[in-house]
């Protein structure tokens, strides 16, 4: 990948930060979005936590688990988060920006660590590849839980519970405001 899309990608996490504000300004909650909300957020916390406790960074190519389904069960999971944050605030604009968001950082950023992913293992990536879809999670697949060696001791060197900790002050956030709003 060239300088520029690494650069491009760098700014995923910031941009992120002026998105979430913007979100929450146009934030109009209710007690019953963000119990909706939090259905969702809670699978996108299960398939996020599940991939972290596979992914062992530059260590092994991931392919067991979540991963035996779909090559980024990471960013699969935010988006679920993400589509969370926009149905507890009630906001055709959080949809808009948020959708915008994503379009505009992670095809890059997937871009990106499947050159690093190609780089740093060649055919056995490839072979991988060809059989696991890039986003959407192939559902049926047969042999998905052969080989799976799910660590919590590696979810939490991956620090994915930081990831639960941010979605339940965000969605104790929004529920205050609806409470306040009444």
């Amino acid at each position: 990948m060239t300088e520029s899309g690494r650069a491009w990608a760098r700014w995923r996490v910031p941009a992120g930060y002026p998105v979430a504000v913007i979100c929450l300004w146009f934030a109009k909650p209710t007690l019953q979005s963000v119990a909706a909300a939090a259905a969702i957020a809670l699978a996108g916390l299960v398939v996020r936590g599940a991939a972290a406790g596979h992914l062992r960074k530059s260590q092994a190519l991931a392919s067991t688990g979540p991963y035996a389904r779909t090559r980024n069960p990471l960013y699969l999971g935010s988006s679920l988060l993400a589509l969370a944050f926009a149905v507890a605030c009630r906001s055709w604009v959080v949809f808009v920006v948020l959708g915008a968001y994503f379009l505009t950082f992670y095809p890059v950023v997937m871009r990106r660590e499947e050159s690093e992913l190609r780089a740093q293992y060649g055919p056995a990536f490839e072979e991988y590849a060809r059989s696991v879809p890039l986003f959407w999670p192939k559902l049926w697949k047969s042999d998905a839980g052969a080989g799976a060696d799910f660590s919590f001791a590696q979810y939490r060197r991956n620090r994915e519970y930081e990831a639960a900790i941010g979605v339940a002050v965000l969605l104790a956030m929004l529920a205050a405001r609806a409470v306040w709003r009444k």
